[in-house]
């Protein structure tokens, strides 16, 4: 009965999560299918991501490595037959130290998470193990304090130019995370958080200028992962792709 009334939970914040993207989208005049919406799934039990993906996600977050790899094992192995038509993708969105570089590399479908070469050049030894590419998102720093990324563009483009020195890592966009607000109905949170946004939008520009990918299969600046519980309207309106929210989705 529990489980029943979890999953109910799940679903209907799923439903109304949806419905406010859905809105943001109509405001801005872009489409629904240009925006995924990720589970951050940290910290909570594989039951409620089974409910979850029951409910549509396919995409899901997570900040540990260890957590991550035994969660999501057991998971690939109940949906083994599942998976391979409904597409599962697990990305590492914390902080990787590289000392658990090679269970990230091998594990996971995306780090969001890339912040500075060193990092680049440890999963680097590893990528060659995989059967395809490993997805990268750089991240960019754009405000919040306690949070790491590349500080500007300059470091970004040499990170960048060496990513593309290794067949077995694929870019796939930009990562940030924009400074927490607690009232996100004054105008200088809102001002804030839209700066924050802004700055990755640009630097999409500038790698698309820089480094344009004419083939998408070897990468793409496309993803734009930037929008939480808190804050994933503006986001859109900032021209988010990928929202990352866990609060709004496993607490009831």
């Amino acid at each position: 009965m529990c489980d029943y009334i979890t999953g109910m939970l799940i679903a209907e914040n799923i439903a109304k999560i949806e419905e406010r993207i859905r809105k943001a989208c109509v405001s801005t005049g872009r489409e629904r299918e240009e925006i995924t919406l990720m589970g951050v799934s940290k910290f909570v039990p594989i039951s409620m991501v089974d409910e979850a993906w029951r409910a549509g996600i396919s995409f899901f977050g997570e900040s540990r490595v260890k957590e991550g790899t035994e969660k999501f094992t057991v998971f690939r192995k109940e949906y083994s037959d599942l998976t391979d038509t409904c597409r599962l993708s697990v990305h590492l969105i914390g902080s990787l130290q590289r000392n658990k570089a090679k269970t990230a590399a091998l594990f996971f479908d995306c780090i969001q998470s890339v912040d500075r070469l060193e990092l680049i050049e440890e999963l680097a030894k590893y990528v060659c193990a995989r059967e395809k590419p490993l997805e990268v998102l750089l991240e960019l720093h754009t405000g919040e304090e306690t949070k790491s990324g590349f500080e500007d563009f300059d470091d970004l483009f040499r990170a960048v130019e060496l990513i593309l020195t290794v067949s077995g890592l694929k870019a796939a966009g930009l990562m940030t995370m924009a400074p927490y607000m607690d009232d996100m109905t004054q105008l200088s949170a809102i001002s804030t958080v839209r700066s924050s946004f802004r700055q990755l939008v640009k630097a999409q520009e500038e790698l698309n200028k820089r480094f344009p990918f004419i083939d998408r299969e070897k990468g793409s600046w496309d993803c734009l992962s930037m929008g939480m519980s808190n804050d994933f309207e503006i986001a859109i309106e900032e021209g988010s792709t990928m929202l990352r929210i866990g609060s709004m989705i496993f607490k009831g």
